[in-house]
């Protein structure tokens, strides 16, 4: 049997507010995450998953040239001494560091399957092989000279270095991704080069705002390429507060096929896009007919991206054809900024482009000063022991004796010849062999240089001026070393201004152009048939509705919707629901009031005017193209107030208008006596003594005037014929023809 479990004394126990302990818990949670996992520190640029890699690389003696280790050896190195948070995690870093369109200057050169650009998996660390690059060297570089703080491990059994010296403009160089507790960070790479002209300005003219390094640093310069498209101000703005965005495209050119036909050739894509997962996005947006002007796509790709896209036909226009994939697939992707790193490895700040190049700064020059603390003390130390080894040569054969015949002979030799402790112990630890070196002229040499060495070091560390001319001194050997002119160097994203393209052209691009006929019932229920339906005496409805309007179009069209609120909507007419079934209510798709009633439906066609008009008999001319609305609350076009509500919307198609009220009573006037507006109340275009406006019409005067009655036949009257009724706007008019519909409607006859 199990022991009991023993109640705790009172005294063991303590009250605590559950509130305040997991406050006080979760806040501890989230600074470890903050702190040693999700952001970087400004100064180098690395997490401690990636700093832990790259000393556990260099205690394995990894360098640029010496023979590569296996990525097992290496990622059991560092869990062991210093990660204790899994294999996997490490070698998801260490791969991360390898690849070359991941990290724009690679710190750790792999040998094996370190996955690609598709999106592979790369090859398990017991296979692939790694060591460091001459980026990661230089920024371990003086880590032995007391240039950085060590703290001690998780287990207390060594030592781990807190932040790198970071000889290179890491950060922003590779940028950095990370989440952590409330805060996120995401920095994209950048050009070497360009930080080190924009560090150098930085340190002639301390005050410089982000705004001027863009003279330096004109973006991010992604490992993979592409184009930049956002505006300058934009980019100016995104820099200067660390928080913003861009937009990359990805680059191609068009290739002559032969016979007069092309091919489009992406030669570069967004940085951290999958090329296979991007080809099998635009593959299945072709089969879902959302990319009518692409016939085929295909990955050509070899060692560099080569992905091509064949035009439906020759008429295609190329960069029409592109907009349309921009549109729809990652082929242009938004890079976020937000330059959230660590201030001092400490405080979680967001900090501008001038603000994160001067805590790298700074932080050189920290580096520089106990570099040179460290190496002044081993100049004074060696000095000492110069001092001593004079002493012995000049009494070789008495130090030789004393040694020889004291039991204790460093007391003896301080004594003897006025050393220190340091000299006499240094004395006494000389090797036999090493007595034919003891010369006075090689003594008095070396000492000579060292001190030569010392006053430089002494003036270095007096002055700030000095200790600035070295780090830019540093700094422009780094940047000759990433250069434009070399391979890893140049520049690789460029800068461009999105083309102007007609947005209504780009939509047009996204549908797939086939025929319909839009039915639109009693009820408000819409639906788009394949097809030009010219008898639509077979369509059936819903129990008690009917058929309201229709009209033929294509699924390019746009439907335009006038509605008894003085609203205009616009509906694509590809997003409407198909012909199968009854539709749906064309309340879905627009913010239509239920007191508010639709009075046409029909396709846009540009270019055209409109006679609009109120029950109150008020109206006037509006252009078709000021009528389209790009949101669902439409476009208010014609100003009512209830009771007063739209009536009316007729296309000008003459010089003349037909009014007629629901008294019966018609008036014919000049069109050129109503206005032309673009929003309003209008003017009165008949009045009434009681009622008030039934329907308008619009005609040319050589025509005359026609009307539909309730059978469906057609009949017209000449201007003559109409010369009773001929007046000027705001008549009253005079009772309606004989034999005109009892409806009080002209109906239509187009």
């Amino acid at each position: 049997m199990g022991k009991r479990s023993i109640p705790p004394e009172d005294h063991d126990v303590q009250e605590i507010a559950l509130r305040e302990a997991l406050e006080e818990r979760y806040l501890a949670y989230a600074l470890s995450t903050i702190m040693h996992r999700a952001l970087p520190d400004a100064r180098d640029g690395l997490k401690p998953v990636h700093r832990r890699i790259l000393y556990g690389m260099r205690q394995l003696r990894l360098d640029p040239g010496a023979a590569f280790k296996k990525s097992a050896k290496i990622v059991g190195d560092v869990m062991g001494n210093f990660h204790p948070h899994g294999d996997q995690a490490i070698y998801d870093a260490l791969v991360r560091l390898a690849q070359d369109f991941s990290s724009r200057y690679p710190l750790v050169d792999g040998q094996g399957n370190f996955g690609n650009i598709d999106g592979d998996n790369p090859a398990a660390y017991r296979y692939t092989e790694a060591r460091m690059t001459e980026v990661a060297r230089l920024l371990l570089e003086g880590i032995d000279e007391n240039a950085i703080d060590f703290r001690p491990n998780y287990d207390g059994q060594s030592e781990e270095p807190v932040v790198l010296p970071a000889a290179f403009p890491n950060l922003l160089a590779n940028g950095s991704q990370g989440i952590a507790v409330g805060m996120a960070t995401s920095i994209p790479p950048h050009n070497a080069a360009e930080l080190c002209d924009a560090a150098l300005h930085l340190i002639d003219n301390p005050n410089a705002r982000s705004r001027t390094l863009l003279k330096y640093v004109p973006g991010p310069d992604f490992p993979t390429g592409g184009i930049v498209i956002d505006p300058r101000e934009a980019i100016a703005d995104a820099y200067a507060t660390g928080r913003g965005s861009f937009r990359v495209r990805a680059k191609w050119h068009q290739e002559d096929t032969g016979r007069g036909t092309y091919a489009v050739v992406i030669t570069e894509i967004p940085w951290l896009v999958q090329k296979s997962r991007l080809v099998e996005k635009i593959a299945e947006l072709l089969n879902a007919k959302k990319l009518p002007l692409v016939a085929d796509v295909r990955d050509e790709s070899t060692e560099d991206v080569r992905l091509i896209i064949e035009p439906r036909a020759r008429t295609v226009d190329a960069a029409l054809l592109m907009e349309s994939l921009f549109k729809l697939t990652e082929l242009e992707n938004r890079i976020p900024l937000n330059m959230n790193v660590l201030s001092k490895g400490r405080v979680p700040k967001v900090m501008g482009l001038a603000e994160v190049l001067r805590e790298w700064l700074d932080h050189r020059r920290e580096v520089l000063q106990r570099r040179s603390k460290h190496r002044l003390d081993a100049i004074e130390h060696r000095l000492e022991v110069l001092g001593g080894y004079l002493a012995a040569y000049l009494n070789l054969d008495k130090v030789i004796k004393i040694i020889r015949n004291e039991d204790e002979p460093k007391p003896v030799l301080i004594k003897a010849f006025k050393l220190t402790d340091v000299q006499a112990e240094a004395i006494l630890n000389m090797r036999l062999r090493n007595l034919r070196k003891l010369e006075e002229m090689q003594i008095r040499g070396e000492e000579k240089e060292l001190r030569t060495e010392m006053k430089e070091l002494q003036k270095i560390l007096g002055s700030e001026g000095e200790q600035w001319n070295l780090v830019a001194a540093q700094i422009k050997e780094v940047r000759a070393a990433f250069g434009p002119k070399t391979a890893i160097g140049k520049r690789r994203t460029q800068f461009a201004e999105a083309p102007e393209h007609d947005e209504a052209a780009i939509e047009e691009a996204l549908v797939e152009r086939e025929p319909i006929t839009v039915v639109v019932s009693e009820k408000g229920w819409i639906r788009a048939m394949r097809g030009h339906v010219a008898d639509l005496s077979s369509v059936t409805f819903k129990q008690d509705d009917s058929l309201k309007f229709s009209f033929q179009g294509e699924t390019t069209s746009k439907c335009l919707i006038f509605a008894t609120n003085g609203r205009f909507y616009t509906l694509d007419a590809s997003k409407l629901p198909g012909g199968r079934g009854h539709g749906e209510p064309i309340r879905l798709f627009i913010d239509l009031e239920q007191e508010s009633d639709l009075i046409s439906v029909e396709a846009f066609q540009g270019g055209r005017k409109f006679l609009v008009a109120a029950h109150d008999g008020r109206g006037f001319v509006v252009p078709e193209d000021e009528c389209l609305g790009n949101t669902r609350k439409g476009k208010q076009v014609l100003n009512v107030t209830m009771p007063n509500e739209a009536r009316a919307v007729t296309p000008i198609e003459g010089d003349l208008i037909a009014s007629i009220g629901e008294n019966r009573k018609m008036v014919i006037f000049p069109l050129d006596q109503v206005p032309e507006m673009t929003r309003g109340r209008g003017v009165r275009l008949q009045r009434y003594k009681d009622g008030g406006l039934a329907d308008v019409k619009t005609f040319k005067a050589s025509e005359g005037l026609t009307w539909i009655d309730s059978a469906g036949r057609s009949f017209t009257l000449t201007l003559k014929e109409l010369a009773d009724w001929r007046g000027n706007r705001s008549d009253a008019g005079r009772l309606a023809p004989k034999g005109f519909p009892k409806s009080n409607k002209f109906g239509r006859t187009g």
